[in-house]
């Protein structure tokens, strides 16, 4: 009976301890449960906030199409910045240099696409593209190169007049000589060369088709956002830290699409503004050389947008003009031309007709017997030619008509 007694204890007491396993295993999954449900909750009522958000007419206002139109609207460039709107948005503006495409390989294009979308994937704010044409500048290479090519000739000069005064000394060797002699003659090739490249150079700048892409990426920050109550300079360089670390990121992600960027400087920025500012004058008049002459603003010197409209209206009308004026001065043409084709076809009787009047005018010096029998032959004459000129008109009419009797000669 005791060996039975112990065997039903030991029984009842695993029992006991698999029953409190079960509860506490059946109470961690509730709790699971739990969690699970309360973080889907929480997921719903997220994506709910920024669907609301996007709803928001406000939002849709600060990042549409008509915001590039806003890129240009600044009030000063300050820490590689552009400050816009008094200070409620701060820019700044990565400088990307694109790669050519076209000349990858196949797995190279299959790498810079997976690298584009994974910086797509990345972005988690918006960002600005912005595209500008610029003309391509040569004046400060040819300068360059104009300066390299002096000193060149100065130095073949010099080693000319060196290499003259050694052959007449007398006092170096064949050998000396020679190589003095070929050292100049490769001074005088790369000389040749230079200038070659210089002519070419003054030709590329003439034209002014030649064009270059300049591809900028630009990000936002807006003080709103953060409903702390700061001061100015906190404020920009909260600005400054919020937007240099979200440059950063892009640099890392388009540098896996091989494409490498960089934050733009004060300076870089002010050069950017400028010739968007001024696109005809930046050509001629670039941002150096307006820095070196003093202008520490920056202006515009572009005319107004109607006043150019004027300028083009004002050429068509003076074209369409001309053309009118073109038009009547070939229709006087012919008109004086078809006169004198008519005076010249009938120039027999209108002589006669002038012989006549002649005729009669003079009747009393001439004596009326013999002008009335001059009158008389004349106008036969006349009536002679009018009736030719009738029997022509009536042939030509003849001609231009179809021939009844063919017609009915073939059918």
């Amino acid at each position: 009976m005791n060996n039975t007694d112990q065997i039903s204890q030991i029984l009842t007491i695993v029992l006991i301890t698999m029953l409190i396993i079960l509860a506490v295993l059946i109470c961690v999954y509730v709790t699971i449960l739990f969690k699970n449900k309360t973080k889907k909750e929480k997921i719903k009522s997220k994506e709910n906030k920024n669907s609301k958000k996007t709803k928001n007419p406000k939002a849709i206002e600060n990042y549409s199409k008509q915001s590039i139109f806003d890129f240009m609207e600044f009030d000063k460039i300050e820490d590689n910045m552009i400050v816009q709107k008094n200070g409620l948005r701060y820019v700044m503006v990565l400088k990307c240099q694109g790669i050519n495409y076209d000349l990858l390989s196949g797995a190279e294009k299959v790498g810079v696409e997976e690298g584009f979308l994974q910086f797509l994937n990345t972005l988690r704010y918006p960002i600005q593209l912005y595209i500008q044409t610029r003309t391509v500048n040569l004046d400060n290479s040819l300068r360059d190169y104009k300066a390299h090519v002096n000193e060149i000739e100065r130095e073949l000069s010099k080693n000319k007049i060196n290499y003259q005064a050694n052959v007449n000394s007398g006092a170096y060797t064949e050998e000396e000589l020679r190589k003095q002699y070929y050292e100049i003659a490769k001074q005088t090739n790369l000389l040749e060369y230079g200038k070659d490249i210089i002519a070419n150079t003054e030709k590329m700048s003439k034209n002014r088709n030649v064009l270059n892409n300049k591809y900028y990426i630009a990000i936002y920050y807006y003080p709103e956002e953060v409903n702390e109550n700061m001061e100015k300079s906190e404020i920009a360089e909260n600005a400054f830290s919020e937007l240099y670390t979200k440059a950063q990121t892009i640099i890392r992600s388009l540098y896996s699409c091989s494409v490498s960027a960089k934050v733009m400087n004060s300076e870089e920025l002010a050069e950017l503004l400028y010739v968007a500012y001024n696109r005809d004058e930046s050509e001629t008049f670039d941002f150096e050389t307006a820095m070196k002459a003093g202008f520490q603003e920056l202006y515009s010197t572009a005319p107004d947008i109607w006043n150019k409209k004027l300028i083009e209206l004002n050429k068509q009308i003076e074209k369409r003009a001309l053309e009118i004026a073109n038009e009547n001065i070939e229709k006087a043409k012919s008109d004086r031309q078809k006169q004198y084709e008519t005076k010249s076809d009938n120039i027999e009787q209108l002589a006669k007709e002038m012989a006549a009047i002649m005729i009669k005018e003079n009747r009393e010096y001439i004596g009326k017997d013999i002008a009335k029998d001059a009158l008389d032959k004349l106008n036969s004459k006349i009536n002679e030619l009018e009736e030719g000129v009738n029997d022509e008109k009536t042939k030509t009419k003849r001609r231009g008509r179809p021939r009844k009797q063919s017609n009915r000669a073939v059918s």
